[in-house]
């Protein structure tokens, strides 16, 4: 399987998002909230509670998909947010395909 292969009703998938000002990671160690937005293809938006993927200072976070989350083939949108004393920022929205299942 290749390593950017995303099937329908996979588990246990990890997507990182990371916070960056312009090209430059942002340090997001201390936000308050963190969140990974997706958009299914009929435009239906899950939210979930991200995790650093170390501690924050790197810009990264990370959901890991558990069941039913990925209940719809086709394009994806994923956009992290992230809530710090200084304001709410989103990152760039991204694309991803979850292909189908016999």
């Amino acid at each position: 399987m290749a390593a950017n292969e995303v099937h329908l009703n996979d588990v246990g998938t990890v997507f990182v998002v990371t916070v960056k000002d312009d090209t430059t990671a942002v340090d997001i160690s201390a936000a308050t909230t963190k969140q990974i937005i997706f958009m299914a293809p009929d435009g239906g938006k899950l939210t979930k509670a991200a995790t650093f993927t170390t501690n924050g200072t790197d810009g990264k976070m990370q959901w890991t998909t558990v069941a039913n989350d990925l209940d719809e083939p086709g394009t994806w949108k994923i956009q992290g947010k992230v809530v710090l004393t200084a304001g709410t920022w989103y990152t760039d929205i991204s694309t991803f395909v979850v292909e189908g299942n016999l």
